[in-house]
């Protein structure tokens, strides 16, 4: 039965019009005659996988790498294929290396096309055959997928799919760069992939460490960018390809996402985000700093931050416990300042990072915050803000005082306030009621003086900290003055200022009866106190003071004190007392 050609189905080569219309009016003509069909005059092409995407197509002087069966038309027998032998065949189309119908047949063939070429023994293997495997005019057909398309002229291919807004540096010859990439051959099929190892691929650009072809397409990159780079096979692994997964002559397709770059001779670099005004002091080294950070890659991959632990991290200053590049950007910084500041790997963590946190050559991007900062030599600093000009008094060891104030840590942080009480505050200065600092800054104040006072550790709370005082804070407080009640050394309750009465008992002795009862006793002690004369010590009850003396005078307790009493009283006792 006669073979009609189906040319909705496939691309035939161009026949003459005249020969078109001939074939199909003799077999229209002999349907029902045992009719030969006509012999092939040019190569049929049916393209019956055809991919979506195409982005290039053969032509003439490409090279090619594909896989084929080849069969007979005549009755389907497999002569040869590429599939058998485990290795697809690479030519060159349009100059005369393969047969002329293969040729034609490979124009305009897409990678991952397959088609279906069949092609007549004159465009073939003619009369003759060849070698015993192809016999003279046979019909040959061959079943053929596309690998791989290049050309000797071919360069890089790059195509940008993502470039971050900001790119304050992109790569160059001699930066040591760290990628992911996935690798395909142009079919698609995988062949590498940093991903899959969980691990980024670390090397210098330009040192001949890549292929060709990888060391042009990364160059100009941004961090964060990705890139589809297309690597020829002779700007690749060329002939001889790469172990198992890359064969010979295979372009190369990377889609990379660089994450890191910096070069050797990088120094720290800092940015200054932000200062308070008024800053008076800047770290220096032998400071011992408290900061927040949050610690980020370059791609913005964050590895650490104290704000999470609701901690800071405090260290010396150039004492080398911290990374040196760290330990560099830490000085000359204010208390509340903020910096940016990006550490080379050579000033970090180098080539060996740090096990399950920091890679290895990661450059590390740390965003900082002063808390504050003290030496261990500070002193307690101590501002004047008000002082009254009636100043009549200040304040000093034993006295007894009420004061306002509002702690704060250095960075604005209200820790305690005496508000929050809705009274002052009660100490007696030298009793060790307070942390030293504050009693430093107590001292010397007048009733209505306002003072700010800047504590260091070692005068406050130190290492360890205390309450919501965290360890090593610098504490920041304003006080006032509101009350100040002179006071008596630790031991007694109530001195004289000035001499004493000569003869005491006769002055205690009011009546002059010879004896002083407990009335009589505190009438006297009182007018001392009035007449500024003597002092009780103040912040305890004036009565429970006045009974106690009262008792120990009294030596037998008959509720009166007499003149004997009095005398045999040690010297040392008498001046405790009274």
């Amino acid at each position: 039965a006669t073979k009609l050609i189906n040319f909705p189905a496939r691309i035939v080569t161009t026949l003459p019009m005249d020969l078109t219309i001939f074939t199909l009016v003799f077999c229209l003509h002999d349907v029902f005659v045992n009719c030969n069909p006509a012999p092939f005059v040019d190569v049929v092409v049916d393209r019956y996988e055809i991919p979506t995407v195409c982005p290039r197509e053969v032509e003439t002087e490409d090279f090619i790498r594909y896989h084929f069966n080849g069969t007979f038309y005549a009755d389907g027998k497999k002569f040869d294929s590429s599939h058998d032998r485990g290795k697809a065949f690479i030519s060159q189309v349009g100059l005369g290396r393969l047969i002329t119908g293969m040729d034609r047949g490979l124009q305009g063939m897409c990678v991952n096309e397959q088609r279906r070429i069949t092609i007549p023994p004159h465009l073939a293997y003619g009369s003759i055959g060849t070698g015993g495997v192809v016999p003279p005019d046979a019909v040959l057909v061959y079943d053929v997928l596309l690998l791989d398309i290049w050309n000797t002229e071919d360069k890089v291919q790059i195509r940008t799919l993502h470039k971050p807004t900001s790119c304050h540096r992109s790569t160059a010859a001699s930066d040591f760069v760290r990628y992911h990439y996935n690798g395909t051959l142009l079919t698609g099929a995988a062949f590498d992939s940093s991903y899959s190892r969980n691990a980024t691929y670390d090397t210098y650009l330009g040192q001949g460490d890549l292929i060709k072809g990888m060391d042009e397409g990364l160059l100009g990159m941004c961090v964060g960018e990705r890139r589809i780079i297309i690597v020829p096979p002779f700007l690749a692994y060329g002939e001889t390809g790469h172990g198992t997964e890359i064969p010979p002559q295979a372009s190369l397709v990377f889609e990379v996402l660089l994450v890191d770059v910096f070069n050797p001779t990088d120094d720290l670099i800092v940015e200054v985000k932000e200062v308070p005004e008024g800053c008076t002091r800047r770290t220096a080294t032998g400071d011992y700093i408290r900061y927040h950070y949050n610690g980020t890659f370059q791609d913005g991959t964050a590895f650490d931050s104290s704000y999470k632990r609701n901690s800071t991290y405090n260290t010396y200053i150039d004492m080398g416990y911290v990374i040196r590049g760290m330990d560099k950007a830490l000085q000359g910084l204010c208390t509340g300042e903020k910096r940016r500041i990006i550490i080379p790997p050579h000033m970090a963590y180098g080539e060996a990072g740090v096990d399950h946190l920091i890679p290895g050559s990661a450059v590390l991007v740390f965003d900082i915050q002063v808390i504050d900062f003290h030496n261990p030599k500070d002193p307690v600093d101590i501002k004047v803000t008000h002082k009254p000009q009636d100043c009549k008094g200040t304040s000093e060891a034993d006295d007894l005082i009420q004061y306002r104030y509002n702690c704060s840590l250095m960075d604005g942080t209200l820790l305690y306030s005496s508000d929050h009480y809705d009274t002052p505050s009660i100490t007696t200065l030298g009793a060790d009621k307070v942390i030293p600092g504050l009693e430093e800054g107590l001292g010397g104040m007048c009733v209505g003086e306002k003072r700010e006072v800047v504590v260091p550790p070692h005068w406050g709370h130190g290492e360890n900290g205390a309450g919501e005082v965290p360890s090593s804070a610098v504490l920041f407080f304003e006080l006032e003055l509101v009350e100040l009640n002179k006071g008596v050394p630790d031991g007694y309750m109530f001195v004289w200022l000035g001499d004493g009465p000569d003869l005491l008992f006769p002055a205690m002795d009011l009546n002059g009866d010879k004896e002083v009862p407990r009335e009589e006793f505190t009438a006297f002690i009182m007018r001392q106190v009035e007449e500024g004369k003597g002092r009780l010590r103040p912040g305890v009850d004036a009565d429970s003071i006045i009974q106690d003396m009262f008792n120990n005078q009294d030596h037998n307790k008959d509720g009166k004190i007499v003149e004997n009493e009095v005398e045999e009283e040690p010297e040392q006792a008498k001046r405790d007392e009274l």
